[in-house]
């Protein structure tokens, strides 16, 4: 929810969850920038209004800089700060709905049992307290208001989400299929891939002539020299001289001087080059040049050098497979498609069903190995997400994985043992508080869902932007 205010109603939980690190500043003189007509509101949850003043009184108790403020106001300061005003009026309309209230005992008890305030007895100081509120400039009746819409919210979600408990026969379903020990059996399928060598040229032309639009290249002709202070203005280091030599060569390239005028001016030599593309062969320079071609005629920075160019002609051109180098490129790509096409039919072999044990014998011959992965989370050998859907499939299904080198296999789930559960151990009491973690979230973003149908958040948007331009 953080973030632009235009967005705000894809969701109004989340911004709830903003806690602002602050310095203490006040904003002076503000309120009567805003007294006339609707400008007194600045957002409106479905009936209830959120008033200007309520946002300055925010803004004020909040304690962020002005300076703060004006330093990141590209960066949507303002909204942020409004958003969370938005989802703090909104969780007290909630509160208020469940008549939720904390009663002056919950709340002295609350002060008196917080350590903040006890001594080494463990017993409660009024100084202490005191000490505290002066510290942080507060008084008694504002902290212990803000301790109170604390524990209120606090409630709210506790009503929402914190009753709910898993069942423990699901979590031990879901702890057993992720720590049960799964056997794989797998074997590489490059060894049945057509090697590059072994892509023929009638290949590359059908490959070409099939995809000839998608494969046209921009090729560029164009002129350039490296300039630095040695052949600009003589000497070795940088200096204001040549610095200001270069803040006249960019003038003129802003006024449309030919690149050939400013060359002659400057008395250097340059190189030209024809018929350029990028390609697997880094050309630091030349690749420069081609990236910045939008601007016909420039100046780029390349280390203690300028690149001064000229993009003289652009054309799109199919590849030429009578040029080595673009030969080899098609070469690969039709090795790469050859193997996507080999990969794919043996999905689809898969998925229908028609793959089975005596295809996966036949393909693996001598190459089938076998590993044992201890859980979902086991990654020695194939990459983490394919372990994952690796558990995921029943026992007897094949599939394509691949490892963190990008290897493929064809895999098969062997066996899956039914692991005892050691109740006692870390693993187990972790995945415990995890899934119960994880339930908790996801009821409260089912809340976050229910409150996205219940509330309309409209923004005014001009009121917005004056409060904006004040602090510009």
């Amino acid at each position: 929810m953080i973030g632009s205010l235009r967005n705000f109603a894809k969701t109004k939980l989340a911004g709830v969850l903003v806690f602002i690190i602050i310095i203490p500043f006040v904003f002076w003189g503000m309120g009567s920038m805003f007294n006339s007509g609707n400008t007194n509101n600045i957002a409106k949850i479905n009936k209830t209004n959120v008033s200007t003043q309520d946002f300055i009184d925010y803004l004020n108790s909040s304690g962020v800089s002005r300076k703060t403020l004006q330093e990141r106001m590209n960066q949507g300061v303002i909204e942020e700060l409004l958003s969370t005003l938005v989802s703090t009026t909104l969780l007290d309309l909630e509160i208020k709905d469940f008549d939720i209230i904390v009663s002056e005992k919950t709340l002295t008890r609350k002060i008196k049992n917080n350590k903040t305030f006890l001594d080494e007895n463990g017993s409660f100081q009024r100084t202490e307290y005191e000490k505290f509120l002066l510290t942080n400039n507060m008084t008694a009746p504002g902290f212990e208001i803000a301790l109170r819409d604390r524990e209120k919210q606090k409630h709210l979600f506790d009503y929402i989400g914190a009753g709910t408990i898993t069942p423990k026969f699901l979590i031990d379903k879901n702890f057993k299929e992720q720590n049960n020990k799964l056997t794989v059996k797998f074997f590489p399928l490059k060894t049945l891939y057509k090697t590059e060598a072994e892509v023929t040229k009638e290949e590359i032309e059908n490959f070409v002539e099939e995809n000839k639009d998608q494969l046209k290249k921009e090729h560029i002709d164009f002129s350039y020299v490296l300039i630095n202070p040695k052949n600009l203005v003589g000497v070795d280091e940088f200096n204001q001289a040549f610095f200001d030599k270069i803040d006249l060569i960019e003038n003129e390239i802003s006024k449309n001087v030919s690149f050939s005028s400013i060359i002659a001016d400057l008395e250097l030599q340059t190189t030209s080059v024809k018929d350029f593309s990028l390609t697997e062969n880094r050309k630091e320079i030349e690749d420069k040049i081609f990236n910045a071609k939008s601007d016909a005629t420039g100046l780029i920075e390349n280390n203690n050098d300028y690149i001064f160019y000229n993009i003289e002609n652009i054309t799109s051109k199919s590849p030429d497979l009578n040029n080595e180098q673009s030969y080899s490129e098609m070469q690969k790509l039709v090795f790469e498609k050859n193997k996507f096409d080999f990969n794919r039919k043996i999905l689809e072999e898969i998925n229908d069903k028609s793959f089975d044990q005596a295809k996966f014998d036949e393909l693996g011959n001598s190459l089938i190995e076998s590993v044992t992965l201890n859980s979902v989370k086991d990654n020695k050998k194939f990459n983490i997400n394919s372990v994952r859907v690796l558990y995921s499939l029943p026992i007897g299904s094949f599939t394509l994985v691949n490892d963190d080198k990008n290897n493929i296999y064809l895999s098969k789930n062997e066996s899956l043992s039914d692991e005892m559960i050691d109740y006692e151990s870390p693993e187990y009491k972790s995945f415990v508080t995890t899934q119960l973690s994880n339930d908790r979230k996801n009821i409260l973003q089912s809340y976050d869902t229910f409150l996205n149908n219940k509330y309309t958040v409209d923004i005014n948007q001009k009121t917005l932007e004056r409060v904006k331009n004040y602090f510009k």
